[in-house]
């Protein structure tokens, strides 16, 4: 059976993630004394500086986009107040050289936020001049976020002066992603997080411009999600107050999309799961061999089964995450009635381990997700998962290896920085 690295080494991993992550958001995408982050597709520029009007304003003249649910101002007013670094900006500003505002060309009507959209954007900061405008253009608005971030590292708070500079103008900058999958992991089963603190991290990776916040919501630690179908799966959670009510969940989510991230949640089934238990014992091969989840009870596939159905009213993306890895079948071959199970089904251990992996797949599949495993089950039974199985690497550069038997892949640099790769 897969044992992968142990807890410790995840430990050291999300050192060397966070140290990695600092890296690059200190020292990627530098042009000329300007951090620019991630470095664009392309980008040029001037030496000229420009400053903006202290009535700066947006505008949309010529955008299909109308903006009805205020999506684009929201961003703009939180790209002002990032720029501004919470000063008051009172000095004098110049005559000449003076940026009045912005104007955004939003080429698409829909701000439906589906993997995949087009995240492209172009960005123009003209030269110096009298009350000119930047420009961006946009095929949607996800873009037209992702420009705004761009030009917010453009600019920056003259202390000294007391106003808002951007320099090196003329700018011209074409920006896409090179993948639609940008990652990052939070775990709030080992680690539980506040909404404001996972809020806090959602704004940071709109600024970064990631795009999937992974969310590892359960594990054996703690359930602190409510699951409205099993009421008392969350009596595993670490505290009555340490629990994220179904509302609370949707707040994320919807908090997420408006800053262009996707939801990516995870129940990692069948190890990983001792905390379901606490409130369903059932789901325990015993009472003293807690783990994995109990294959031989259909009790165990109808819970999955409800979780799913309620994290489609609530997690609206097109992937949902099971997990699948680090599966120590021991408990299953010390305990008489699955014993008794496997072999009344002809299977071992680890063709149990298959089984439940694929059923749990249908289950996603019938309520409309695609599934994403991590790659010990790629490793395990690879051309038996379902076609539509993205794999998770996360500890083995086996990537190439996935891609080429037809999987989609996405790779994890490790657990603090996912940023991923998605062929």
């Amino acid at each position: 059976m897969p044992l992968a690295v142990g807890s410790w080494a995840r430990e050291v991993l999300l050192c060397v993630g966070l140290l990695a992550l600092l890296f690059v958001l200190a020292f990627g995408g530098e042009h000329d004394g300007v951090n620019i982050w991630p470095m664009p597709k392309s980008a040029s520029h001037g030496s000229q500086t420009l400053f903006l009007s202290k009535d700066f304003v947006l505008s949309t003249q010529g955008s299909k986009y109308g903006d009805g649910s205020e999506l684009l101002k929201e961003a703009f007013d939180r790209m002002i107040d990032v720029v501004e670094v919470n000063h008051i900006v009172d000095g004098r500003t110049p005559t000449s050289s003076v940026l009045a505002g912005l104007n955004v060309v939003i080429l698409s009507p829909q701000d439906q936020l589906n993997f995949g959209i087009d995240e492209s954007y172009k960005l123009d900061v003209p030269a110096a001049g009298k009350h000119v405008y930047a420009r961006i253009e946009a095929q949607t608005v996800y873009g037209a976020l992702h420009a705004l971030q761009t030009f917010s590292q453009l600019c920056h708070f003259n202390i000294y002066k007391r106003i808002v500079e951007l320099q090196l103008a003329p700018w011209y900058i074409l920006d896409q992603p090179r993948f639609p999958y940008r990652g990052l992991l939070i775990d709030t089963s080992r680690h539980y997080l506040p909404l404001p603190i996972i809020k806090g991290v959602i704004d940071s990776m709109a600024y970064s411009k990631l795009n999937v916040l992974h969310w590892h919501i359960v594990d054996k630690q703690s359930f602190p999600l409510e699951i409205p179908s099993y009421p008392r799966l969350w009596a595993g959670a670490y505290s009555y107050s340490e629990r994220y009510t179904k509302a609370d969940a949707l707040e994320i989510v919807q908090y997420a999309e408006r800053r262009g991230v996707n939801v990516l949640a995870e129940i990692d089934v069948p190890g990983h799961a001792l905390s379901w238990g606490v409130g369903y014992p059932d789901l325990w091969p015993s009472a003293e061999c807690q783990e994995p989840l109990d294959v031989s009870k259909e009790f165990t596939f109808k819970v999955i089964d409800g979780i799913l159905s309620d994290f489609t009213k609530v997690f609206k993306f097109r992937f949902v995450h099971l997990g699948g890895d680090e599966v120590n079948t021991s408990c299953w071959t010390n305990t008489p009635h699955i014993i008794e199970w496997l072999n009344k089904h002809g299977m071992n251990e680890s063709q149990g381990y298959k089984y439940f992996v694929l059923r749990a797949q249908k289950i996603a599949l019938s309520h409309g997700y695609e599934v994403i495993n991590w790659e010990e089950t790629f490793n395990n039974f690879r051309s038996q998962l379902s076609p539509k199985t993205v794999v998770h690497n996360w500890y083995f550069f086996l990537i190439c290896h996935v891609c080429s038997n037809w999987y989609q892949a996405i790779h994890m640099l490790s657990n603090m920085s996912n940023v991923s790769s998605h062929h």
